[in-house]
C-alpha cells in the first residue's frame, strides 16, 4: 500500500509536467463498442444456446431478453471483399478453442467455417439456433 502512495504523486507530476491542450484542441472523449446484441427469433433456445455453449450465465430482463454482464469487447474491421461479413461478426476469445467447437456443436449450434489459422491465431465461425453467426477464436500464444 505505501509503494502506492509514493507512487500516485509522481503520477501527478508526471501529468502537471505534460503539455496542456490549447483549448481549441478538445480531447476526444473516450468511446467503445462494450456490448452486442444480437437478435432472437427464440429467446429460449438462444438464451439455452450460449448458456450451454460457453458456460455464460445469463440474465433474464423481461420475458424477452437476456444478456451477460461482464467483461469488455475489442472492434475488429476489415474491407477484404471476400472475408468481409455481411453483418457485424460477434467473436469470442478462448484459449480451448477445439473444445469450445465441441460444445457449440452439442448445444445445437452450425459449423459455418471449419477452424482455420489466421494472422494471430485461429478460429472458427458458427451459427446459433436464431441464425446469429460469430467467431470464436484462440489468440496465438505470447
Amino acid at each position: 500500500m505505501h509503494r502506492l502512495f509514493t507512487l500516485v504523486p509522481a503520477l501527478a507530476l508526471a501529468a502537471c509536467a505534460a503539455p496542456s491542450l490549447a483549448p481549441e484542441e478538445d480531447p476526444m472523449p473516450t468511446a467503445r463498442f462494450d456490448y452486442v446484441e444480437l437478435p432472437a427469433t427464440d429467446i429460449d433456445a438462444t438464451r439455452a444456446f450460449y448458456e450451454q455453449a460457453f458456460g455464460w450465465e445469463m440474465t433474464g430482463f423481461g420475458p424477452d431478453y437476456a444478456a451477460t454482464i461482464t467483461g469488455d469487447t475489442d472492434v475488429g474491421i476489415t474491407s477484404d471483399a471476400v472475408e468481409k461479413p455481411a453483418a457485424p461478426l460477434p467473436a469470442i476469445r478462448t484459449d480451448e478453442l477445439e473444445a469450445v467447437l465441441e460444445s457449440v456443436i452439442a448445444a445445437g449450434g452450425r459449423l459455418e467455417k471449419p477452424i482455420f489459422a489466421f494472422p494471430g491465431g485461429r478460429r472458427f465461425e458458427a451459427v446459433d439456433p436464431s441464425g446469429n453467426r460469430f467467431a470464436v477464436y484462440e489468440p496465438d500464444a505470447e
